[in-house]
């Protein structure tokens, strides 16, 4: 399992709530395991790495969304986005495994038997509790706001070296750890921004502010993925922006916002872009390759002749 895949595994779980959930989560997951692996035409969509993640996802929440715990679903449908599709029977044992852990020994209990040692583990690690975090978070206006919570706490932590020590003091349970942080902003954050605050806790970090000012940074990432900036050659219809919307929530697995704008330059079609992804299916970027295509063709066609 990808460590990522296990510190998503860890928000997910350690906030449920009452002494059997998480046994029947882990139940759920061992479950999916042995559904998918005797199950043979889902065996054969699911292990095949030619079949889009999407693709892959959107068969799984079908078939399970009313069977299984709501977080157990979650995690299968990480588990397809996150590991290699030959390797998902594999993933979805893995996660039972650790599930049962952390139902029995909680998460800082496992975290002490079980370190993340290296920089590089902790931000995978980081990386996929931070994204369990964001998920949850329903406004793109709100991860604003808990990006510059996390930015106001790492320069509070900054500027006092008491404080810095404390936090960072990997010879304190991080129980201990963990009670200093919530009284310092246990009521005064979002809650969403005190857990995000305390995964430096989870693991060797020596460079508590810079792990912060990281954490910022993840949540700029997140919001920008929660925005589509879409330009349009004609006004957007109510019925085509709820078609838009359904598609870009397909294509990122989150609700996203748009933000759509004219540009009858475009001629027709639009250009989307989501964080990275840029989708240019306007009508003047096709006359473009269209135009290229055909100066190729007779260029190859000169050379021909010659």
């Amino acid at each position: 399992m990808h460590i990522s895949l296990r510190g998503y595994a860890t928000a997910v779980i350690g906030e449920l709530t009452g002494d059997q959930i998480g046994g029947r989560v882990a139940d759920d997951l061992t479950a999916v395991a042995h559904l998918v692996s005797r199950t043979n035409a889902l065996a054969v969509v699911m292990t095949d790495f030619t079949v889009p993640v999407p693709a892959r996802k959107a068969v799984l929440e079908d078939l399970l969304r009313s069977r299984v715990h709501p977080a157990a679903l979650r995690l299968a449908l990480r588990s397809v986005e996150s590991e290699r599709a030959e390797e998902l029977t594999t993933s979805l044992h893995e996660l039972y495994e650790l599930a049962l852990h952390l139902h029995v020994l909680g998460p800082a209990e496992l975290l002490a038997e079980e370190p993340i040692a290296t920089r590089g583990g902790w931000r995978n690690f980081a990386s996929g509790y931070a994204s369990a975090v964001f998920e949850e978070v329903a406004e793109t206006s709100e991860l604003e706001e808990i990006e510059d919570e996390i930015f106001h706490f790492a320069r509070i932590v900054e500027s006092q070296p008491s404080l810095r020590s404390a936090v960072s003091d990997h010879t304190r349970p991080i129980e201990d750890r963990e009670r200093l942080v919530n009284g310092l902003l246990e009521g005064k954050v979002r809650p969403a921004t005190l857990r995000i605050v305390k995964i430096p806790l989870q693991g060797r970090v020596r460079d508590v502010v810079g792990a912060l000012d990281w954490l910022a940074e993840q949540a700029a990432s997140a919001r920008g993925w929660r925005v589509a900036r879409v330009r349009t050659a004609r006004p957007v219809d109510d019925t085509e922006h709820a078609d838009l919307a359904d598609a870009m929530r397909w294509i990122t697995g989150h609700p996203v916002e748009l933000h759509i704008s004219e540009d009858p330059d475009l001629l027709g079609g639009a250009v989307i872009q989501v964080g990275d992804l840029l989708v240019d299916a306007s009508a003047s970027h096709r006359l473009e390759i269209l135009e290229e295509h055909l100066l190729g063709h007779e260029g190859a066609t000169t050379g021909a002749a010659h």
